[in-house]
């Protein structure tokens, strides 16, 4: 029988860095690795254990470098969590998972689809296509808050650094400065999505979470996301299922149509009528696609 489960825990990488990582869902489960967006932490929005245990899923969440509890890892690239997300499975005894990432985290979990090949189904949501993309305009679309936090236009970055930082500062005074921030800019699909009261809630205590010890995870994910990632699109091996809602203004649907082209094999999906949120909507059918259950995502 699987055994039901919510733990934290800590993983030291070969470089001495810390992970922290949050497991939930079935205990002896099929192992699926979320990636969380920007900013974020492993306590972001999931399905509830119950959920997961009943579809047989251990959800593994962890910080990326510089969020919550896991240690700064100052110049990574997206192909950085490749390492990071082997550590902590090695640290876990699993030996073959499946990787969901969201928003920032998309291009992550690409990553580990093109680096590990213990991974067998990657779903990458709402992405961002890489900043070289040709033939896309990158912003094109993104609402200008967006536009703001990925202009790294200036040579060394500082002017982007310290605006980061300027915002994360008065976050984590108040974590619903956050959300004020961007209900101007939430299409209506979004809105009805950020409207639940429980959602909101659980996406400032997120957002505390993220930036207790600082901006730099923000930062650092900026400057990964907006340089070469460090992995060919075409070395992303496996089944891999691009979701995208068509009404995104944070990272526009054409980033994900871009990424179509470019990642061999990948099937797609946009959803009319959603947005960047509906992707905490699909998650619970995406994770029975991920893990080959009955319970299957219709594509």
């Amino acid at each position: 029988m699987l055994q039901q489960q919510s733990k934290d825990g800590e993983v030291v990488t070969p470089d001495g860095r810390t992970l922290r990582y949050c497991v939930t869902g079935a205990l002896s489960g099929s192992p699926v690795f979320l990636l969380h967006g920007q900013p974020g932490s492993r306590n972001g929005p999931k399905p509830r254990g119950s959920v997961l245990y009943r579809l047989g899923v251990q959800l593994i969440a962890y910080d990326r470098p510089g969020y919550g509890g896991s240690t700064r890892h100052k110049g990574r690239s997206v192909a950085d969590a490749a390492g990071d997300v082997l550590a902590i499975a090695q640290a876990l005894g699993i030996e073959r998972f499946a990787v969901v990432g969201r928003s920032g985290g998309a291009p992550h979990a690409l990553a580990c689809a093109a680096l590990l090949p213990a991974v067998t189904r990657t779903a990458a949501l709402v992405s961002v296509a890489p900043s070289d993309a040709d033939d896309l305009d990158w912003f094109g679309g993104m609402t200008s808050g967006n536009v703001a936090d990925y202009n790294v236009a200036d040579a060394d970055g500082v002017r982007l650094a310290e605006q980061l930082r300027i915002r994360a500062d008065r976050i984590r005074r108040d974590p619903d400065n956050m959300l004020e921030d961007m209900l101007a800019s939430l299409s209506a699909a979004d809105l009805r999505v950020v409207g639940d009261m429980a959602l909101r809630k659980l996406l400032t205590e997120t957002y505390a979470e993220a930036l207790r010890e600082g901006p730099y995870g923000w930062i650092d994910d900026v400057f990964a996301l907006r340089s070469p990632w460090g992995f060919r699109l075409g070395d992303v091996k496996g089944e891999v299922l691009l979701w995208h809602g068509a009404d995104d203004t944070f990272s526009p649907v054409s980033h994900t149509r871009w990424l179509a082209e470019h990642i061999p094999g990948a099937k797609v999906q946009v959803q009319p009528a959603m947005a960047h949120f509906g992707a905490v909507e699909v998650l619970p059918d995406l994770l029975g696609w991920l893990t080959a259950g009955t319970h299957q995502f219709q594509i």
